[in-house]
């Protein structure tokens, strides 16, 4: 589908969806649907049924984060028209306390999509009928996909022959981070001389 029926598609859901839907996009040949988090099922729903849309394969739901926004998280919703040959995406922004609506009842398929959003991210959706991990492990503190959670996480894992099990520990970092300068080593770093440079002497030209 070219971008004009791109662009033609997307008018007229957004203007079947007032107060739903905000606006459009159209970038790399796919539409985008910018959407209210608390409208997301009846956007679904409309997708699925109109008979000029028939968006009725669900793809995936993720999220991204953008942690310096008052709503940090977009949560993305993709989804497949055979009958268009056309793939829809929805935006819609929602902040750590957000509550979006489930899709399970709309498309079963984002289950475990939803429960992955949730893991990595910490989207909460509401409805699901089984809101909880799938990824991490029982007990974990933090959602790792969301950019101010730290590189080296919060806990470590190992198995203890003694014990004979897995156990837990507080991440132990044995070297700290270190800083490197990538300064040509021929051009000479602008902080002063290292122990030992003393003894060079000047360079004699050649």
């Amino acid at each position: 589908m070219d971008d004009g029926r791109l662009d033609a598609l997307g008018q007229t859901i957004v203007g079947a969806l007032a107060g739903a839907a905000a606006g459009h996009s159209i970038a790399f040949g796919q539409l985008t649907v910018n959407v209210q988090a608390e409208k997301i099922v009846d956007v679904v729903k409309f997708l699925r049924d109109d008979p000029a849309c028939r968006f009725v394969s669900f793809t995936d739901v993720t999220a991204v984060d953008y942690p310096g926004r008052e709503k940090r998280f977009d949560v993305v919703y993709h989804l497949l028209s055979p009958t268009l040959n056309a793939r829809i995406r929805l935006r819609a922004e929602a902040g750590e306390t957000t509550q979006v609506p489930s899709i399970i009842e709309v498309f079963p398929g984002a289950d475990w999509f939803e429960r992955e959003c949730y893991d990595l991210y910490g989207v909460i959706f509401i409805g699901h009928p089984d809101m909880r991990r799938l990824l991490t492990d029982y007990g974990f503190d933090g959602h790792p996909l969301r950019k101010d959670f730290p590189l080296t996480g919060f806990v470590e894992v190992r198995y203890d022959d003694q014990e004979k099990r897995v156990v837990y520990e507080p991440v132990r970092l044995n070297q700290e981070f270190r800083n490197f300068d990538f300064l040509s080593p021929w051009e000479g770093a602008d902080y002063p001389i290292l122990p030992g440079d003393e003894k060079a002497g000047p360079k004699v030209g050649g």
